[in-house]
């Protein structure tokens, strides 16, 4: 009888990748959605902020009511590296504490019902075969590990580590495996992607790699998440708008726009360079930007908040996240005197997201009537009426979907691949479209 897998993946798509490769090494398991029939649950836990870290536990804990009799339960990820030992403490039914070192060894582990906790921080490369989930078309491609950044509200480095490039050949290698495969767009990812190669002391790294997988001529679309402001430069904007393969997509977080603010962030990029790198994101054509911003960091005034939303009036972002400022113990912003109460921390989120939804509206608004390349990847979860799809601009999950409702070819059911779309309405912030041809 065929052992069974039931595996959570939370956090960031960096997890994801990660767990991917865990599946790879547990192909003799047929994974199933229902933890309470699995032999073995595994949790990739995320321990970046308290939100994260409580939805892992909470997630721990749920598994360990629902595990039938003699099942194994496994924690892996960014938790467990930083709380080993008081995840053994509260929660006993764990049977197998890992980190993020060892992902590619979890078959090992299970074998002997023994965790491994390394020092040392796994990097997926070509030569880890990984089950690729959620898409028939769409992989997820890890640059790098670990960062060099000392932003004051960060507790990443202190799990991850410093910044370990994989090779450009290595990337390459893994683009042919895939393609192979029948992977055509990708999206690359790493907690710092524009320092990829700075720990190999070369400056444009990330620029070298766009170029090689142009010349390489085998991934059809692709973007790039997490630019940092200080290695971000006006070049490689330029690289991106020029590449073939990649989308106009550009993912920097800036955190906050207050002079101040980013000082004590830690950010090491000043108002002014930000303000330069966006405005020449903007100036690229059909170009999509994508940020985040942390709000109620200690010590940020009234006046440096004004100073935010003043900005996000004036400079409209396709896409932003706001985040509540999270105190993560062992970094600058959590020794930090002046503590910002929760309560005006949730105003100030009020506000700014009052901002961003009138800005979402109507950017969504605009889109009706106008044709775009989208990938699409199949039956949309909202019903088995529509297809989901999104723009090549678009990463996936994150930015949106587009729902399919009707199509202008003559074969009414649609692969998964390239097409042309007219969006035909927005409706309650949903998207709906037609197909117009096949691309």
């Amino acid at each position: 009888m065929e052992k069974t897998l039931h595996l959570v993946s939370l956090g960031c798509t960096k997890n994801l990748v990660d767990s991917e490769v865990m599946l790879g090494r547990l192909k003799d398991y047929e994974v199933i959605d229902d933890p309470k029939s699995a032999d073995v649950i595994i949790v990739n836990t995320c321990g970046f902020i308290q939100s994260a870290k409580e939805e892992s536990i909470g997630m721990i804990l749920q598994m360990a009511q629902e595990k039938k009799e003699g099942a194994i339960i496994v924690a892996s990820g960014c938790l467990t590296q930083r709380y080993q030992k008081e995840l053994k403490e509260l929660i006993p039914e764990i049977d197998i504490i890992t980190g993020v070192g060892d992902y590619d060894r979890i078959d090992v582990m299970i074998s002997q019902k023994k965790g491994l906790l390394s020092e040392s921080v796994f990097l997926a490369d070509e030569k880890k075969d990984r089950v690729i989930t959620g898409s028939n078309i769409h992989a997820y491609i890890k640059i790098s590990e670990g960062c060099n950044q000392s932003c004051s509200f960060c507790s990443i480095p202190s799990f991850k580590g410093k910044l370990k490039s994989r090779s450009i050949d290595s990337i390459l290698k893994e683009i042919e495996i895939l393609t192979k495969k029948g992977y055509r767009d990708f999206t690359f990812i790493a907690q710092d992607s524009s320092s990829y190669l700075r720990d190999e002391k070369q400056n444009n790294g990330l620029i070298s790699l766009i170029n090689a997988i142009d010349q390489q001529d085998l991934a059809r679309s692709a973007r790039i998440l997490y630019l940092y402001p200080t290695t971000t430069s006006i070049e490689l904007i330029w690289a991106i708008k020029n590449s073939k393969i990649f989308q106009n997509y550009f993912d920097m977080p800036i955190q906050h726009m207050s002079a101040e603010m980013l000082k004590r962030m830690k950010r090491g990029a000043s108002k002014e360079k930000h303000i330069e790198l966006l405005r020449a994101m903007r100036e690229v054509p059909n170009s999509f930007v994508r940020s985040t911003i942390i709000v109620g960091h200690p010590q940020e005034s009234e006046e440096e908040f004004q100073e935010l939303c003043e900005f996000l009036e004036n400079f409209v972002f396709d896409r932003l996240n706001i985040f509540a400022f999270s105190s993560e113990e062992g970094t600058l912003a959590d020794s930090m005197q002046e503590k910002i109460p929760v309560k005006i921390i949730n105003q100030r989120i009020k506000k700014i997201d009052g901002i961003i939804k009138k800005q979402q509206k109507k950017i969504l608004e605009n889109m009706v009537g106008r044709r775009y390349e989208v990938l699409l990847e199949g039956k949309s979860s909202v019903s088995e009426y529509f297809y989901s799809a999104r723009v090549l601009t678009w990463a996936p999950e994150v930015d949106g979907e587009i729902l399919i409702n009707d199509s202008e070819l003559e074969d009414l059911v649609l692969e998964a691949g390239y097409y042309q779309v007219e969006i035909t309405e927005v409706k309650n912030m949903m998207i709906f479209a037609k197909v117009t041809q096949k691309i």
